[in-house]
């Protein structure tokens, strides 16, 4: 059994937000059809060439779609994707604000065909206000909600290493096409949902908002430590650098006790709450960098696993491909592509009830013909 089977998705989608969230309907069993350019489609496909030629980005993002390549400004094109979302449930796309309208398939126009579709469009900054048609790149998206006020260090800002507005967004939207898809069960009734990069990001900023924005606190950048909690970030050991996160005034005095063998520094006063410790902290960072440096990694993360201390290593990318703990929950399947097969992990949703679809990563167009013979319309340019 699959919780999405029967149900059909078509998205006009590129780069990362709606992908994300399309796969995720895949998984699930949805047939996602993905409307692409002729000839190139999504450019998100010539990102890179690393995963046997081909793009990081979408290797992860489009497994397990149908690619259907049309121009969506030839009337023949239109007609028949009008005819498939005639009988689709849910109708996604992130093109530019306005564009979906220009092109003659905005929300009212494809739900008056058929009132039970949910249609979504997914925006930088939303469909009104004064930055609706601005340019809206996750960078600028995290600098604008500021993501990027808060991470790095001191002296540099720095934006995550991933597309989190993107992929906030991407969530927002797989949500909620599953929350419509529920109220359409009881009643009958599609509707349209319009998720914004912005506020999907400025949902995941609520902490430093409520904490700087909101409150009366000061939020520094403290690199990969934590701004308000000490010791909680990375210390250097002999060999390798150790994360690890004192969550409370007992766990302090077992660190000082059982990891750091200092008595002293234990039930020392300067530093037995959170907020002393933070006050103290350049201080107290080199005193414990100086005990752990004279200990091995293993060593170090062998005394605070026995005291229950938050800990991990810091991994390549490499290194997290070959984590024992995926490969001991069987997390890696692998799914054929244009290039052959590609290993991938499994969503992280783990239940008896049902597997997760684990379909090939479509060539650009692969199933035009096909989808163009299923909904009898004349076969053209694709």
């Amino acid at each position: 059994m699959l919780p999405l089977e029967g149900i059909t998705v078509v998205s006009i989608e590129q780069a990362v937000a709606a992908p994300f969230a399309s796969r995720q309907l895949a998984d699930l069993g949805a047939r996602v059809i993905k409307v692409e350019r002729p000839g190139r489609g999504d450019f998100a496909r010539d990102y890179d060439e690393t995963v046997n030629g081909l793009s990081s980005h979408f290797t992860w993002l489009n497994r397990s779609k149908e690619s259907l390549a049309i121009d969506l400004k030839e009337e023949e094109s239109k007609a028949l994707l009008l005819d498939i979302l005639k009988d689709a449930d849910v109708f996604i796309q992130n093109l530019a604000p306005g564009a979906i309208d220009r092109l003659g398939l905005g929300p009212e126009v494809v739900r008056e065909r058929n009132p039970k579709l949910i249609t979504v469009s997914i925006s930088g900054y939303g469909e009104n206000g004064s930055y609706r048609d601005k340019k809206a790149y996750d960078l600028l998206i995290q600098c604008e909600a500021g993501a990027v006020s808060v991470t790095g260090t001191e002296e540099t800002p720095s934006k995550t290493g991933i597309s989190i507005a993107d992929i906030a967004a991407g969530m927002y939207t797989y949500s909620g096409v599953l929350t419509a898809l529920l109220a359409r069960g009881k009643t009958g009734e599609g509707t349209h949902l319009e998720i914004s990069m912005l506020e999907a990001l400025g949902e995941w900023m609520n902490y430093p908002l409520y904490y700087e924005g909101i409150g009366n606190g000061q939020l520094q950048r403290t690199g990969a430590s934590h701004a308000t909690i000490f010791p909680y970030g990375p210390f250097q050991t002999a060999d390798q650098t150790v994360f690890l996160g004192i969550q409370n005034d007992r766990e302090w005095k077992r660190f000082c006790l059982h990891v750091l063998e200092d008595d002293l520094l234990a039930n020392n006063p300067r530093y037995q709450t959170n907020a002393k410790r933070n006050e103290d902290k350049e201080k107290l960072a080199r005193i414990i960098d100086q005990k752990l440096s004279r200990l091995s990694s293993k060593a170090v993360i062998k005394r605070l696993d026995e005291q229950k201390i938050a800990n991990a290593r810091l991994n390549t990318m490499r290194e997290f491909r070959e984590h024992p703990q995926l490969k001991e929950r069987n997390r890696w399947r692998e799914v054929d592509s244009p290039n052959g097969r590609v290993p991938t992990l499994i969503p992280p949703v783990t239940t008896p009830l049902f597997d997760v679809v684990m379909n090939p990563i479509p060539a650009v167009g692969e199933h035009t013909e096909a989808i163009r013979k299923e909904f009898s319309a004349p076969v053209g340019r694709s």
